[in-house]
């Protein structure tokens, strides 16, 4: 732990403390994007590491942890809108006295996430409390806010300090940014098939039955989210060299978790959690050091 300088001010000491709070929540919570975050740069890994510890701490309110503790269901739909309030109060005055919420605030307010990109974020955790299945229309708004508006929150803070780019960049950037985070969220619906069914009793796929998934869906799904990390790949270039390394490195671990379930037959996939080994990580982690970017598929 890094000591305080004496001459540290009150706020600068409580920024201090609550971004040490959302690493240790993204230490215990994520192994795999722990390992592609220490590749970033110290002053965007923290921006990264607020975003998404916020992120985690919404997740765990609908995800069952309010449950589990007794929290009745109309309770824990109001612990989600005071989390989504207070967070909207402290991106506009700098404080929070919830340290993850004033950690994401500070990073907000230093990188230009906009309450427009937040919003749809709470509005996709509000629907895992309020459905169990989903329309085309409802499956395309559940992913755009929880997970291509977090891709948006991520580039704020990889591009915050680069050099300005053209409007023709920005757009690849936010495109690759936004299909990246869809491909990321529809992975990890199809890892944890069984879980969202069984513990959670969510659907996420429309028209898909989960004890009944065949390979011929399973592939359907597979090439869909090979066609976002394409597209995601196509934007890595235009990053700077350290948030580049790191991206590419997320993006060579879900590819290779995609190549896994590929692999695995439906039957199983219902039923098992699929993961990348640790020597495949850190193959993959490697590579993204050196350099390596992912193919356009």
């Amino acid at each position: 732990m890094e000591p305080v300088p004496v001459s540290a001010g009150p706020l600068e000491r409580y920024d201090r403390a609550a971004a040490r709070s959302s690493a240790v929540v993204i230490g215990e919570y994520s192994t795999s994007f722990g390992l592609a975050v220490r590749l970033l740069p110290p002053r965007t890994r923290g921006h990264i590491r607020n975003v998404y510890a916020l992120v985690r701490l919404a997740d765990e309110v609908v995800d069952g942890v309010a449950a589990a503790a007794g929290v009745p269901a109309d309770r824990i739909a109001a612990a989600l809108d005071d989390l989504e309030s207070s967070t909207y109060e402290a991106m506009g005055t700098g404080y929070s006295t919830n340290l993850v919420v004033h950690a994401f605030a500070t990073t907000a307010r230093a990188v230009g996430i906009e309450r427009g990109i937040v919003t749809p974020f709470f509005t996709s955790m509000r629907m895992d409390l309020q459905r169990a299945t989903h329309t085309d229309a409802s499956f395309a708004e559940y992913v755009d806010g929880s997970a291509e508006v977090v891709g948006l929150m991520c580039l704020r803070a990889f591009t915050a300090e680069g050099p300005p780019r053209s409007p023709e960049q920005l757009a690849t950037l936010e495109t690759g940014a936004r299909r990246l985070g869809a491909a990321f969220q529809k992975v990890n619906f199809l890892r944890d098939l069984a879980a969202d069914s069984d513990g959670l009793g969510r659907a996420y796929f429309p028209g898909v039955d989960v004890t009944r998934l065949d390979e011929s869906t399973k592939d359907r799904l597979l090439d869909d989210i090979d066609a976002d990390l394409a597209a995601a790949a196509a934007a890595l270039p235009l990053l700077e060299p350290g948030p580049r390394r790191a991206v590419a490195l997320a993006h060579g671990l879900f590819a290779e978790l995609a190549v896994r379930i590929r692999a695995t037959p439906a039957e199983t996939l219902r039923t098992t959690r699929i993961r990348v080994p640790d020597p495949a990580k850190a193959r993959l982690a490697a590579l993204a050091v050196a350099g390596r970017l992912p193919r356009r598929r």
